[in-house]
């Protein structure tokens, strides 16, 4: 029967495993029974030295052996027997200079001489072997036997039986091999935990499925438009697909590094590290703005996901100067009709120089206007805003300010943001200065840069917003306006659907993302000012030159800005 191989991982981790297991005990009970046989024999040859040394220490068995003849019942044969049972030696044999024997466990073998040479013993020399002699196989020694002067006059030689030297060895292995048996038990059991452990770590994947699914990793990491960054939990960088590196700037030797070693101090680098928490957080890296998520893995690591909206900052720009175009239009369209109604009566009148000096008097005054808002804002996605609502206000009956302190330059990384932001605030102020009665309506708009710095402040004459409600305004959802049939009814402090409460909310949204903030306090003399600031919302000095804007930013309608929500 043909055995299969295993194909799942845990599988072939526990066969090699346990295999792995059985070969090294194996080998260590090989590696201590082979040292312990030969341990074994040498405790018995030295037994056997010592028993024949004491033996040949004996001064009367020298006497003995010169002054008697080798008989079985001499005294040489008595002393050699007496000290083997003693002992428990398998034989002691004493002999003459000649290789005679005096003494031997069988009597009969007295007085014949030995079966092994016996002459580097009666040269003075001791001798320790295994050998085979008449009683079998042995561990002896043999030791020269010398009278009172030291003359040797003959030799002492003592055997250990090899049968209990072996004995002793095998009786070691039962006990060797059950402390073997428990710790190959304990090595299969490990194994066997580790399996399982494995098994749902891998969900019982095989290892071509593992390799399969690398390769599927590598092409779709690669492959995507988005940048995807994976670091573990001590914040060091573990992958980093191609669109990542080419956003952030990262070169090959990126993975295995800090991600405070490879990229410079600020916003994106906080982000990138967790040390800012939110959703689709904006950061600016290298004069474009992408948007960031970062999402933690079980193993304390995150993975960071980085948008780069470039190639639609085109298109974007394009439909923004569209949407302001179309919102002046509007606005001026009504202006218009009542200055023509004017100058076709002055002319019906036959007052033409009066209708030359009343058409000088409009134009110098809408080129004023824009060629004052151009000087003081110059990103032209602002000023054409700004330009635009100065129409809508007048329609309405309201005046719309340029602070003196205004002053913009055109490094914005994304125009749309704070067009969103600025016509999010500055409708807000115009339907609480138009409902409200005053002798003086206006809304007076201030745009400053601090260093990379944004900062928005929209001031209006309305009834401003009590401080109860200073926060709450800006939830999603939430609105202080009159629901439309309810004509004349106050203010409401209630949630109101259809898109209702949403401008403000996404003022607010647009500045954490940029990790600024929004607030509302009072105007002296009455009114409401907010305040918008978006940090890192400009281009650094060295990067104005040949900067890339990119889309980021909150959620449009229909590719423009939302400036009809978040009512007050």
């Amino acid at each position: 029967m043909r055995i299969r191989r295993p194909r799942r991982v845990f599988a072939q981790v526990l066969t090699a495993q346990v295999a792995l297991t059985t070969g090294v005990m194996v080998l260590a009970t090989g590696l201590f029974l082979a040292p312990l046989s030969s341990e074994l024999d040498d405790q018995a040859m030295r037994r056997a030295l010592s028993i024949a040394q004491t033996t040949a220490a004996d001064p009367d068995l020298a006497e003995e052996l010169v002054t008697t003849r080798p008989t079985a019942h001499g005294p040489v044969q008595a002393d050699a027997e007496r000290i083997r049972a003693a002992t428990g030696a398998l034989y002691i044999v004493v002999l003459d200079t000649r290789g005679v024997r005096w003494s031997h466990t069988h009597p009969d073998e007295i007085g014949r001489h030995v079966s092994t040479d016996p002459s580097r013993t009666l040269a003075g020399r001791q001798v320790r072997q295994i050998d085979t002699g008449t009683l079998g196989r042995s561990a002896r020694a043999k030791v020269p036997l010398r009278d009172h002067r030291g003359r040797i006059v003959g030799a002492v030689s003592v055997g250990i039986a090899y049968d209990s030297v072996r004995g002793r060895l095998f009786g070691t292995i039962p006990g060797l091999l059950r402390y073997a048996g428990a710790a190959l038990a304990v090595g299969v059991l490990a194994a066997v935990a580790l399996s399982r452990r494995l098994r749902r770590r891998t969900h019982g994947v095989a290892f071509a499925d593992i390799s399969a699914l690398l390769d599927e990793r590598e092409a779709m990491l690669h492959g995507i438009r988005e940048g995807v960054v994976a670091c573990d939990r001590r914040g060091r960088i573990r992958l980093v697909n191609d669109e990542a590196a080419r956003l952030l700037g990262l070169d090959a030797g990126a993975a295995g590094r800090a991600l405070d070693e490879v990229l410079p101090p600020g916003r994106t680098t906080d982000v990138l590290a967790g040390r800012v928490a939110g959703t689709d957080l904006l950061a600016v890296s290298g004069g474009r703005v992408l948007v960031a998520n970062r999402m933690p893995t079980p193993d304390g690591g995150a993975v960071v996901t980085l948008r780069d909206r470039t190639e639609l900052e085109l298109l974007g720009r394009e439909l923004d100067g569209t949407q302001g175009l179309l919102d002046a239009l509007r606005a001026q369209d009504h202006e218009h009709a009542n200055q023509l109604h004017t100058l076709r009566g002055l002319l019906e009148l036959g007052r033409h120089e009066k209708a030359v000096e009343f058409v000088s008097e409009v134009a110098s005054a809408q080129r004023a206007s824009a060629e004052q808002i151009a000087e003081r804002v110059h990103e032209p996605l602002l000023s054409a805003l700004l330009v635009g609502k100065a129409a809508v206000a007048a329609e309405r009956g309201v005046s719309l300010r340029v602070s003196p302190e205004t002053l913009l330059p055109d490094a914005v990384v994304d125009p749309r943001d704070l067009v969103t932001v600025l016509g999010n605030l500055i409708d807000n102020a115009l339907d609480a200065t138009a409902g409200h009665r005053r002798d003086e309506r206006f809304v007076e708009v201030e745009l400053r840069a601090e260093h990379t710095t944004a900062v928005l402040r929209v001031s209006d004459t309305g009834p401003g917003v009590p401080p109860r409600l200073r926060e709450q305004i800006f939830a999603e959802g939430f609105s202080t306006k009159a629901a439309p049939p309810a004509a004349g009814a106050g203010p409401s402090a209630v949630p109101f659907p259809r898109g209702r409460g949403i401008g403000l909310a996404l003022v607010r949204r647009l500045a954490e993302r940029y990790g600024g903030m929004a607030r509302v306090t009072a105007r002296a003399g009455g009114g409401a000012v907010f305040t918008v600031v978006l940090p890192e919302a400009l281009a650094r000095p060295d990067e104005t030159t040949g900067r890339r804007l990119s889309t980021a930013g909150g959620p449009r309608c229909g590719g423009r800005p939302m400036t009809d929500g978040g009512r007050r």
